[in-house]
């Protein structure tokens, strides 16, 4: 099931922007909230992005494959969101906004192509 290794990596990539959370949390001494740690601030918005987004493009994903939907495209879309949501990750760590606009551009991207083929897929 094509979802499935996509849903995987989402799920350790979502296991990675956690664990940025709890080192820095552990190291800062920061038990709630971000404390006004610019590092910690970053890291708790990647990781609250990351879980905004992914899942509505897993369940779209889910949706296609069960619709026997072309699995070139879903692995492409799969592989897109999953770029998508590094690109984000990078551009919060780095504070470089083009590389954020690239990672939401391309979530945005994803999304709208996902959403469109269930739609198609329903009116047919």
């Amino acid at each position: 099931m094509i979802t499935g290794l996509y849903g995987s990596l989402l799920a350790l990539f979502y296991i990675k922007l956690s664990f940025e959370i709890i080192t820095v949390r552990k190291r800062e001494k920061i038990g709630l909230g971000d404390g006004g740690n610019s590092q910690l601030t970053k890291a708790i918005r990647a990781h609250a992005n990351f879980i905004e987004y992914t899942p509505f493009a897993v369940l779209l994903l889910f949706i296609l494959e069960m619709q026997n939907f072309n699995g070139i495209a879903i692995h492409i879309a799969g592989v897109s969101f999953f770029l998508a949501r590094v690109v984000h990750w990078q551009a919060l760590k780095r504070e470089n906004l083009r590389l954020r606009v690239i990672g939401m551009a391309l979530t945005f991207l994803v999304l709208l192509a996902l959403g469109i083929a269930n739609l198609v897929l329903y009116i047919n």
